[in-house]
């Protein structure tokens, strides 16, 4: 399924809240994100569409099957990638936000290379 980078980053950001907490609200992706709560219900809304999310009766956020895969891959390819531009010698911050911002483009073939040689 091809989505959005902003509905990657999306994902990805209520899979990590949801290992640091039970449950994730869309006031808790507006405090880690730093975005609006109006932008956050617009795209908690096309995710639902998508059936990348859901919704329980208490407005609690939870990734389904196909949401949370699309969101570990993310963020595994976000973990390489800083571990790798790490290993460069690339600083902690720089590294953290070049690979936010290649996890999303970079193809399957470089990203198994880079996988490979960072273990």
């Amino acid at each position: 399924m091809n989505i959005y980078e902003s509905a990657e980053d999306y994902l990805e950001t209520l899979l990590i809240l949801s290992k640091k907490q039970p449950q994730v609200i869309s006031k808790d992706i507006v405090q880690e994100t730093g975005y609006s709560k109006p932008s956050i219900s617009i795209a908690m809304k096309k995710l639902r569409e998508k059936n990348l999310v859901e919704f329980d009766a208490n407005n609690n956020i939870f990734l389904t099957d196909e949401g949370k895969k699309i969101a570990e891959n993310i963020y595994e390819k976000h973990l390489t990638l800083t571990k790798f531009f790490k290993k460069l010698g690339v600083s902690d911050e720089n590294a953290t936000e070049d690979a936010c911002r290649m996890e999303h483009f970079i193809s399957d073939e470089s990203y198994e290379k880079i996988k490979e040689w960072t273990k």
